[in-house]
């Protein structure tokens, strides 16, 4: 999905999501649940990123 796209869907600007990417600023709430709904995520996984598995400690003999 092209951030022209994303801006689209999710009724934020490209503008606001470019400043977004590169740390210049925030969003408010609502429009984080607006733009990961249009990514088809959940807000948290847009905060957290996607759970990802990891690897289990081996034992030490």
């Amino acid at each position: 999905m092209t951030q022209e796209m994303l801006a689209l869907e999710s009724g934020v600007t490209r503008n606001v999501l470019i400043d977004v990417e590169l740390g210049k600023r925030g969003l408010l709430y609502e429009r984080l649940f607006d733009i990961a709904e249009a990514l088809g995520v959940s807000a948290g996984e847009l905060l957290d990123g996607p759970k990802t598995r990891t690897s289990t400690p081996r034992r030490k003999r």
